[in-house]
């Protein structure tokens, strides 16, 4: 309970090495895959970047951002800096019974538990989106994505060496009703 109520992402600016070892992000990968799925339908999945594939993507996002006018350097740098990414993706499955609203919570859950397995391990981590998880053509040539697959988060893994300050929380007087009957 205490770390989860100190729990604090540490920003992708400031990830570099060492990364974690192969045994080690099998683990949180594990963790990612202990989620709410109803149906057993697991409506996501990982795809890991290390190494060379981070460059080829922090390439392809500084090239796609020019040509959109988007800002392909902040988007880039997380690539650059982390040593691991890991991508979340959505795979909505066709089912009668489990509507998509409750695929894409679990993916959310998924992302969510891959971001709290590394921090709980002592890495730093950080969860991004951006208009790079939302752009076809990155979604299709740069990250593999099929059909109508979606990007739930790149969760951006290393050693953080720096101190993060906490951040305003909310008020849970302003957010939280109790019902007693």
């Amino acid at each position: 309970m205490d770390f989860l109520l100190s729990r604090r992402s540490r920003p992708a600016k400031l990830l570099s090495g060492p990364a974690p070892d192969r045994a080690t992000l099998e683990r949180i990968l594990e963790a990612g895959g202990r989620v709410p799925d109803h149906g057993k339908l697991e409506p996501w999945r990982f795809v890991v970047l290390e190494g060379a594939a981070l460059a080829r993507v922090a390439t392809a996002i500084r090239a796609r951002g020019a040509d959109t006018g988007q800002d392909g350097e902040k988007a880039a740098a997380a690539f650059e800096g982390a040593p691991v990414a890991i991508i979340v993706v959505g795979v909505p499955k066709e089912s009668e019974k489990i509507p998509a609203d409750e695929q894409v919570l679990s993916a959310g859950c998924a992302a969510f538990n891959v971001l709290t397995a590394a921090l709980a391990s002592g890495w730093g981590a950080n969860w991004l989106t951006g208009w790079i998880a939302r752009d076809p053509m990155l979604l299709r040539e740069t990250f593999g994505l099929e059909g109508d697959e979606w990007i739930a988060g790149f969760i951006h893994i290393g050693t953080c060496e720096t101190a993060v300050p906490e951040r305003p929380r909310p008020d849970m007087d302003a957010v939280t009703r109790w019902v007693s009957e």
